[in-house]
């Protein structure tokens, strides 16, 4: 059963944030009256981007080319820790969800110093509010999983999450899981109302002007980046809804992820559509929300557990 779920996470990484930028695309279309680009849009875009040439400024180091695949590579390696087909994931070991979170964390770093490695003051401007919000956003990731795994027992990522649904608590507390999960996705990959990816205006922009000296493939993967990131949080939520178990009915459970997550995907393009982007001193209250949704959400699986 091993041999086959493989392929299948890997199919999941490679080939989902496709579609789920495509479907993100489609929803904001019909929502403004138009047909909008195909579901694979995405990967004619990056396939242009590999073609062209790297266009670097004269005053940046090999420190600002590296930080692209450092951030792909790191990526893909959260995504290989992260359940996203339930109580299973390719890399799965005791306390990976700490090597889950720092992973992320290192793509981001790599992320800013490649934004001041060129010295523009919009991308250090950038990068520092990337910082900022990160500050807000860990620790809700951090409670949610402590949560997960205080109710479960389960020192592991894909045991914690897996195993959720077999709780006390499940039942109370998969509303606001699925929100803090859904806030995360928003920070992580750069989506209204805590960014905009469509903007182009310096002054209101946070992962899009830190990239704005990329160009070529170092471009194309760090959108495939953002992209795998999305996908990651979308698969997350999936493992906490999916009604069905994997060793039990595998090709149910694989459809009912696909189907969650691409109702993620038209959810993020229904928020972007009828919400707008908050302004930057607002953004650090919407992460707080989500970590104060974690903390809750801590507290009742504790009391719930100690109750008798």
């Amino acid at each position: 059963m091993k041999l086959l779920l493989v392929p299948l996470h890997l199919v999941i990484v490679f080939a989902m944030p496709i579609l789920l930028i495509g479907v993100i695309n489609r929803t904001k279309a019909l929502w403004a009256g138009r047909k909008g680009p195909g579901l694979t849009q995405f990967f004619w875009d990056l396939r242009r981007l590999l073609h062209k040439r790297a266009v670097q400024s004269q005053v940046a180091t090999p420190l600002f080319r590296a930080g692209a695949w450092v951030v792909l590579v790191a990526s893909l390696l959260a995504a290989a820790i992260a359940p996203v087909l339930g109580a299973w994931a390719p890399l799965q070991f005791e306390r990976d969800f700490i090597v889950f979170a720092y992973t992320l964390g290192l793509a981001r770093i790599f992320l800013m110093l490649s934004a001041m490695d060129v010295g523009s003051s919009f991308e250090g401007m950038g990068a520092a509010r990337e910082a900022s919000f990160t500050a807000f956003a860990e620790p809700a990731l951090f409670l949610l999983i402590g949560s997960a795994a205080l109710a479960t027992g389960q020192p592991s990522f894909a045991g914690s999450i897996g195993q959720w649904q077999h709780s006390a608590s499940y039942a109370w507390l998969v509303a606001p899981a699925v929100l803090v999960l859904f806030v995360l996705l928003q920070a992580e990959a750069a989506r209204v109302p805590v960014d905009d990816p469509l903007t182009h205006l310096e002054l209101t922009m946070v992962h899009e002007v830190m990239i704005l000296d990329h160009s070529g493939p170092e471009l194309a993967a760090m959108q495939y980046a953002s992209a795998i990131k999305l996908t990651t949080y979308a698969g997350l939520i999936a493992a906490l809804l999916n009604p069905w178990d994997l060793q039990q009915a595998p090709a149910l459970a694989l459809l009912a992820t696909l189907a969650i997550m691409v109702a993620v995907a038209v959810a993020v393009g229904c928020v972007e559509s009828l919400t707008a982007r908050l302004r930057m001193k607002l953004v650090p209250h919407y992460l707080l929300l989500a970590t104060a949704a974690a903390a809750v959400t801590l507290a009742v699986t504790a009391w719930l557990e100690a109750a008798p």
